[in-house]
């Protein structure tokens, strides 16, 4: 390999892996809806006594319903499997706007 080529390809990868190293995240997956405005402060939930010990408690969030966005109510939900953890969904920000990433078990 030439040197010509060589930092041609060192400078294409240090192009590619600037995002990561600012911390921007990840782009959304395809068919994410943007929303302009960003999302309200959370609600503030009353969490009750965990219906048995295999349930984790998943924080409501704020949903964007094609004009505003509206409260989904936290819940019980128990463990697909012994260990499993609840990773929450979250809004995230870019130039396009807010878009929603769902929570999901890990």
């Amino acid at each position: 390999m030439n040197i010509g080529r060589f930092r041609k390809l060192c400078l294409l990868t240090a192009f590619a892996a600037l995002p990561f190293l600012l911390g921007c995240p990840p782009p959304p997956p395809r068919g994410v809806v943007y929303v302009a405005v960003a999302p309200p402060a959370a609600q503030v939930e009353v969490v009750g006594v965990a219906p048995g010990p295999e349930h984790v408690w998943i924080a409501g969030h704020h949903e964007w319903r094609g004009n505003a966005y509206v409260w989904v109510s936290g819940h019980w939900a128990a463990r697909p499997h012994r260990g499993a953890r609840w990773v929450a969904g979250r809004w995230r920000h870019n130039r396009s706007g807010w878009y929603w990433v769902d929570g999901h078990w890990r």
